[in-house]
């Protein structure tokens, strides 16, 4: 597979091969990227930092309950490691696109690590906690969208594909690991300790990039006289990415798909409709990240480049069926084997929009697009669990999540019938 350039003219809908990397023509493993030692340190860092946050969300509840022994509090402060990062993309990802992205990752962990350092203090108000949460969370996104921006540089040809389903692989597991042994840390850890360990990942993560990634010039110039200001620079991401029909189907895409993930807000109350307990509960919540790690190995290993790029579409609005299949499905069983295959169907499509998508990306304007586009997606399924939460308390869990998978599935289907998503399923791009 090739690296896809934009065309000249900046809307076209037709894409051209560019960059090749022979050496990986004929090897089908995944783990082909690891033999790349940029994307080792990446991958590394990416790791260390997933780990370090899930057990900070952990430590986070755990502190704020000690302190005020509310439930309520406690949630707020939980939500607040997700919520910043709705807008962090959109607003801060031009840094990215500003400063040399090694240093804009680097200097973000470092960042984030000094302002965990007085989280650790038991006196700390607890306003001034929530302050340094949401400040460290909002100073990820610029990480986020200079990483995202920089994959492409690293991974050449058909590796692209497979750096996002590592990524895949790596983030399910190491969020799902995160959590579980999150717990038990804490049984030997207090919660103090334990954000002290966080701040070391973050630490760990920039001497990785620092000695791993190769320096790089900024995609544009610095800030000047001649230089947009930050909101021209947000409002050209924007027209990046909603002036392009390409980006713009391809963004929409990975935002509707990344709506199926709501059944696994309410999988208690859906387990315990079809009479299982904390078992079923395990398998269901499980089940979408399971399946989406068996459709990234597939996907990229046994399917040929011009076949993912055509099947992405039709694979995202395949993944409702399960869902829609499990609102009737009787057995924990089956309903983990329909959730599964739908995860299965999204990781597949997801892996090949984001590679197109930053591919059809202006290097220069990477990480703006790429910001906007995981804001969005937060934003995407956020409301897909609002709504399957609203949906459930109305009428039942199954028929919630029927109704998620339903409404997606049809919103997909629209989105297919544009001229733009229309020539992106037929077109086959040349090797």
């Amino acid at each position: 597979m090739s690296v896809w350039s934009r065309g000249a003219s900046g809307s076209a809908l037709t894409m051209e091969p560019t960059d090749r990397d022979e050496s990986t023509a004929h090897s089908p493993r995944i783990s082909t990227v690891f033999a790349n030692p940029e994307f080792r340190a990446l991958w590394a860092a990416e790791a260390f930092s997933i780990l370090g946050d899930q057990l900070a969300r952990i430590a986070f509840s755990v502190l704020v309950y000690d302190r005020t022994d509310s439930a309520a509090l406690s949630a707020l402060v939980y939500a607040l490691t997700f919520l910043p990062a709705l807008l962090g993309g959109a607003l801060l990802g031009w840094i990215a696109d500003r400063y040399p992205r090694r240093r804009v990752m680097i200097a973000s962990d470092i960042t984030r690590a000094v302002l965990t350092v007085p989280m650790v203090w038991p006196g700390l108000p607890l306003p001034a906690l929530c302050a340094l949460i949401v400040a460290t969370v909002l100073l990820g996104a610029p990480h986020t969208a200079a990483q995202g921006a920089l994959l492409p540089e690293v991974l050449r040809g058909d590796l692209l594909e497979r750096g996002y389903a590592v990524r895949q692989i790596t983030s399910q597991t190491a969020q799902v690991a995160g959590f579980a042994s999150g717990g038990a840390v804490l049984l030997v850890l207090d919660p103090h300790t334990a954000l002290l360990v966080n701040a070391a990942t973050f630490a760990v993560s920039a001497v990785a990039l620092r000695l791993g990634v190769r320096a790089r010039p900024a995609p544009t110039p610095r800030a000047g006289a001649g230089s947009p200001r930050w909101w021209a620079e947000i409002a050209g991401g924007v027209r990046t990415v909603f002036g392009d029909p390409m980006l713009r189907t391809l963004a929409l895409l990975v935002w509707l798909a990344g709506c199926y993930i709501a059944p696994e807000g309410i999988a208690v109350a859906y387990a315990a409709e079809l009479g299982g307990g904390p078992l079923a509960v395990g398998l269901l919540m499980a089940a979408i990240p399971a399946g989406s790690v068996v459709g990234a190995v597939v996907c990229t290993r046994w399917v040929s480049q011009p076949v993912r790029e055509r099947a992405m579409l039709p694979l995202a609005v395949l993944a409702g069926l399960p869902l829609l299949a499990s609102a009737f499905t009787v057995t924990v069983t089956a309903a983990v084997a329909l959730w599964a295959a739908s995860g299965a169907c999204v990781a597949a499509a997801l892996i090949q929009a984001q590679a197109s998508f930053v591919r059809h990306t202006p290097p220069e304007a990477r990480g703006r697009a790429t910001g906007l586009a995981a804001s969005g997606l937060v934003g995407a399924q956020g409301v897909a669990l609002l709504a399957a939460g609203l949906a459930a308390q109305r009428w039942s869990s199954a028929a919630a999540v029927g109704a998620v998978g339903a409404a997606t599935l049809l919103l997909l289907v629209a989105l297919l019938l544009t001229t733009a998503a229309r020539t992106l399923v037929r077109s086959r791009p040349a090797r």
